[in-house]
């Protein structure tokens, strides 16, 4: 256990350090990359309602945790130094805060430097609403929502299930590493599937509906979690945890999302902004709830200041988590 947590510490200090560098051969690309293969083979195969979804979703965490099982299994028989490479390299790309924060500040200083065209491109990359018609002040929510979004899924998630795994297999008698990256490996799968099929339109309401369901499930208590790792956050970070407290009270289920709503609430009751609101989505007009009561003008400032509080938050939450392993 002390072993899967110094694995989980170092990814954590990796992602922060180093981001989610880009080449074809990261795992979560790969995952893409499978999605759509399986994803065209099926429809081809006339399979493109929910039972080909639920293939999909299946099959793809299948893989993914074969695929992992496999190289493990590999390395740990080369030498226990190479498995615990391996495991430490599945769970460093199974993190994605860090490099969320660096797509941010090209954001920050596009806004800084009154760079609007920059600004929208920067923010686009990490958000799925058209941002061509976004003003400075749209930019910024769209920026806030996602960084407080992905706290859940790109952070609070994957750590919670590493966590989780570990824990159920070491009170099983089994050794919790090997576990621990499969129940991951697993949270990633369905918050892939979410990402690329999981919409409620016409070609995916159906197909998608798998995914979809199994991210809301797996980032149900993750997201209502964050909630109390956020309070202590916000106190550290000149924040109203409060304020933020009952902005998430109030308005943590008026998103589409069962989760999502959580930390993008607290945020915005925090910061003492509006987030949310109309949005343009596929070339129509989505008209989003707003949440919290401030004003909806989200600047620079109101950037940074979320930063701050996640990277505090992330640590903080890292911390908790830690403590059945180191415990146990």
């Amino acid at each position: 256990m002390n072993e899967l947590a110094a694995l989980a510490l170092a990814a954590f200090a990796l992602d922060l350090l180093l981001g989610d560098p880009s080449y074809r051969l990261h795992p979560i690309r790969l995952m893409g990359r499978w999605i759509t293969f399986l994803e065209a083979g099926l429809r081809r195969a006339g399979l493109d309602g929910r039972l080909g979804g639920s293939i999909l979703a299946a099959a793809t965490a299948g893989a993914f945790v074969g695929m992992f099982l496999l190289f493990s299994g590999l390395a740990a028989r080369l030498h226990p130094i190479a498995a615990m490479i391996v495991h430490l390299y599945v769970i460093y790309s199974c993190l994605a805060l860090g490099d969320l924060f660096r797509h941010v500040r090209r954001v920050s200083l596009a806004l800084e430097g009154d760079d609007l065209h920059t600004a929208r491109q920067a923010v686009g990359r990490i958000v799925g609403r058209e941002v061509s018609s976004l003003d400075r002040w749209g930019v910024g929510r769209a920026a806030v929502e996602t960084l407080a979004e992905n706290f859940v899924d790109g952070f609070l998630s994957p750590l919670f299930w590493l966590i989780l795994g570990g824990t159920a297999a070491r009170l099983l008698g089994w050794s919790p590493i090997v576990p621990a990256v499969c129940a991951m490996l697993i949270f990633k799968a369905a918050s892939t599937l979410d990402s690329m099929v999981g919409y409620r339109d016409a070609r995916y309401a159906r197909f998608g509906w798998a995914g979809a369901r199994a991210d809301d499930a797996m980032n149900f208590v993750p997201a209502r979690l964050s909630i109390p790792i956020l309070i202590m956050g916000a106190a550290v970070s000149g924040l109203s945890p409060m304020k933020g407290l009952q902005t998430a009270m109030r308005d943590r289920l008026k998103h589409d999302s069962p989760n999502s709503g959580h930390a993008e609430s607290f945020a915005a009751g925090a910061l003492g902004v509006s987030l949310g609101g109309p949005a343009q989505y596929g070339g129509s007009l989505k008209n989003k709830s707003w949440l919290g009561d401030g004003p909806s003008e989200v600047e620079v400032r109101h950037i940074h200041a979320t930063v701050i509080l996640l990277r505090r938050s992330a640590w903080i939450g890292m911390v908790a988590l830690l403590c059945p392993l180191l415990f146990l």
